[in-house]
């Protein structure tokens, strides 16, 4: 790819999207001849593309998936440093540039981070330039004394000749060691070798964030920037009609008032709030297009025709479905919702760009930092090898920053004032309004049961959005979103899907999608469809437990034979939270398999006499195979439940004539720290695959606590958020 001089963003995208490396790793961790555009000369020495070390022993491991408060940045480090045997109070981290890595045939994979794939997706091979590293440096030294590589052992940043006992550091040989052939393969440790892996680790983010030198894409600062409001079309397909620029630009600290492609209009002035108060006072004639009359109240009806049409894809199949719901003895039916949600990341979509007729550059957050280049490439109209995005650390992400549009508006405001770093904030209303909001779904339950309370017959009808079909339709199978089904896939079927299978086993089932999309842009949201899949699925077998007189517990356990790994968890987290005691609380239980990881939750939860309710604790168990980093575990499965259980709770995007009604936080509310439970996490990793932990785990939450509410109530609440409703 290093010859390419023109390439469209969909192209790059579409080039780039292998999960594996487009060359062997060992090979292409050749050191680079960049010069360094450091102000203190170059960098320490670089052994291979994954690690620098400096004379000081100071190990600089450089990151390719994006740091967004998830802990992969250290999780990673950890990789390389464990099979590198380097001293770990020395690891430092940045991450290499995109363009870099195209330079370099791509040395360090893709750059995306989503779909809990930042350690599960790469482990392998960053494990590999950890490796391929040591070999080199214990080879420099083995060369130094004359002995053979197999003479020498390492540990903590030293080698050691056992001979001898004579010792090199790190610092003291990587000159040497930069210099040899990288190995044309290494071994990788056995697991019951690991050092560094699956100990708790001091994150590597923290004492940045905490004293407040950690810095964010919003906190940079170039000499002569200027700073960007804008504003977009409020309505869907709406597009700019007109604007008079000169009704503001006589205001403090306007330099210009551009437009944005067809859709927006932009401020550019010497500080963000003058540039935002003139946009305020600016009067833009927005004229309507597709979608501009969309109501999310009145698209219930075509949800809820889907629940009964014919035009479904079947997403899984098993057995005689129809037989069995004729030879049932009870049938038992019920329907769920879930709504349009935002992102809603603290840190509003923003990125700082300077653009000439020979350069662009971008820093901003991004999850995808190959994308974002390829977005910088388009609006730049430039060659791709004449663009460059600098990743910062995300202020979250949640699947947002994997869009680029933010990224193509800073350029092509850049664009219009050459030489000039333009840094463009959205405001936390346009944030809200132009969002990928997580798709709006329904999904209707049918099981049938026979005389002794089994389960012979399942059908689950989604009916709703496909996200593929709105951002990706060239990732559609057959028209299918097999994306639509996370967690209810066939197994053993088709490899591409195995992370998002069925475990539970029914003698007949059948899974399928009508797909009804509405005018407005999806988006890949933590946990994606796995998060209502899971709510639809696990509340139901809750309902059908209760229907066969049967207990919770034993149902589920009944139906999960064939998966000993999800009935491990799930009868983890109901011991260690007393399932059946008789203590005043009432409990609810989830299991769900997705991205890769067996996961379950047990919630304790407590509603009064006038419907208030309290969570009082969530015990949760996860395997994800191997736990890196068991701190960082718990610490995701917390934050994912503040996320998960926010949307349970509070939060709803509703469209009326094609407009976001919630505009901020004082309309979309999260979880307050008294409403909190207090979570107890389970980490059971059972060795032998590599699982996802930031997002399976956000889908056991929310059924969880909705089990116990009925628990409690004797209620079934299956419309999202429960904000408005009465628990009793």
């Amino acid at each position: 790819m290093t010859g390419i001089t023109d390439l469209s963003r969909r192209a790059f995208i579409i080039a780039t999207g292998a999960t594996g490396l487009a060359i062997g790793v060992l090979a292409a961790c050749a050191p680079s001849t960049r010069e360094s555009d450091a102000p203190d000369g170059p960098p320490p020495p670089e052994v291979n593309a994954w690690v620098h070390i400096g004379t000081d022993d100071v190990v600089t491991i450089r990151i390719a998936r994006s740091e967004m408060g998830q802990g992969t940045l250290t999780g990673l480090a950890q990789l390389v440093a464990e099979e590198l045997e380097c001293d770990w109070a020395k690891v430092r981290t940045e991450y290499p540039t995109p363009g870099q890595n195209l330079a370099r045939d791509r040395v360090w994979g893709d750059f995306l981070t989503g779909g809990s794939r930042g350690i599960r997706a790469s482990h392998d091979y960053v494990r590999e330039g950890g490796a391929a590293a040591r070999v080199m440096l214990v080879q420099a030294a083995a060369n130094r004394w004359g002995v053979t590589p197999e003479d020498c052992t390492v540990s903590n940043s030293v080698i050691t000749h056992t001979a001898s006992g004579k010792t090199l550091r790190f610092g003291e040989v990587v000159s040497d060691a930069a210099t040899l052939t990288p190995p044309e393969s290494v071994t990788l440790k056995d697991p019951s070798e690991w050092k560094l892996i699956g100990k708790a680790v001091q994150r590597l983010d923290t004492a940045g964030k905490v004293t407040g030198e950690q810095l964010y894409a919003t906190d940079l600062k170039f000499d002569g920037m200027l700073n960007a409001a804008i504003k977009a079309a409020p309505k869907r397909g709406g597009t700019v009609a007109s604007f008079d620029a000169s009704t503001v630009s006589g205001m403090p600290g306007v330099k210009k008032v551009v437009q944005v492609d067809e859709t927006a209009v932009a401020v550019v002035a010497d500080s963000w709030w003058q540039a935002k108060t003139a946009l305020d006072a600016l009067q833009i004639e927005w004229a309507p297009g597709e979608g501009s009359d969309y109501s999310s109240a009145a698209f219930e009806a075509e949800l809820d025709a889907g629940l009964t049409a014919t035009d479904a894809f079947i997403g899984n199949q098993t057995g005689d479905v129809d037989a069995a719901f004729r030879e049932a003895s009870k049938v038992v039916e019920a329907s769920y919702n879930a709504p349009h949600q935002n992102h809603a990341c603290m840190e509003p979509m923003n990125a700082t760009a300077v653009w000439t007729p020979e350069k662009c550059e971008v820093w901003c957050p991004t999850q995808n930092g190959e994308a974002a280049l390829a977005a910088a490439s388009e609006a730049a109209e430039l060659p791709i090898e004449q663009c460059e995005v600098y990743k910062q650390l995300l202020g979250g992400g949640f699947g947002r920053k994997g869009a680029t549009d933010y990224v193509s508006q800073a350029v092509k405001i850049a664009k219009q004032m050459p030489g000039t770093h333009i840094k463009l904030l959205w405001s936390r209303e346009e944030d809200m309004e132009q969002g990928f909001y997580h798709p709006i779904s329904k999904g209707r339950c049918q099981g049938a049961l026979d005389a002794d309370g089994n389960l012979i017959g399942l059908k689950i009808r989604i009916s709703g959005q496909s996200i593929l079909a709105g951002i990706m339709p060239q990732a559609l199978v057959n028209g299918m979103d097999f994306a639509t089904f996370q967690g209810l896939l066939p197994a053993g079927t088709d490899p591409r899907f195995e992370d998002q299978s069925l475990k539970y086993t029914f003698p007949a089932l059948v899974v399928d999608h009508a797909m009804r999309n509405p005018p407005v842009r999806p988006g890949f949201w933590r946990g994606v469809n796995a998060n209502q899949n899971a709510i639809y699925l696990e509340c139901f077998m809750d309902e059908l437990a209760h229907a066969a007189g049967r207990d919770p517990l034993e149902f589920r356990l009944a139906h999960l034979q064939n998966s000993p790994q999800l009935a491990a968890v799930l009868q983890a987290v109901a011991d260690k939270s007393g399932w059946g005691a008789d203590d005043g609380m009432s409990r609810g239980l989830c299991c769900y398999y997705s991205f890769g990881s067996y996961t379950a939750a047990c919630a304790e939860v407590t509603v009064s006499d006038d419907g208030e309710l309290k969570i009082h604790r969530i015990v949760a168990a996860t395997d994800p195979g191997y736990g890196v980093n068991p701190q960082q575990i718990d610490a995701q499965v917390s934050g994912s439940f503040v996320y998960g259980l926010s949307a349970m709770m509070h939060q709803e995007v509703t469209f009326v004539d094609g407009e976001v009604q919630q505009k901020n936080f004082d309309t979309y509310d999260s979880m307050r720290i008294a409403e909190m439970p207090e979570v107890e996490t389970l980490v059971m990793p059972s060795g032998g695959f590599w699982g996802g932990v930031g997002e399976p785990t956000i889908a056991v939450a929310p059924p969880a606590v909705l089990n116990a509410i009925f628990a409690a109530t004797g209620k079934r609440i299956r419309k999202l958020p429960i904000k408005d409703q009465a628990l009793r």
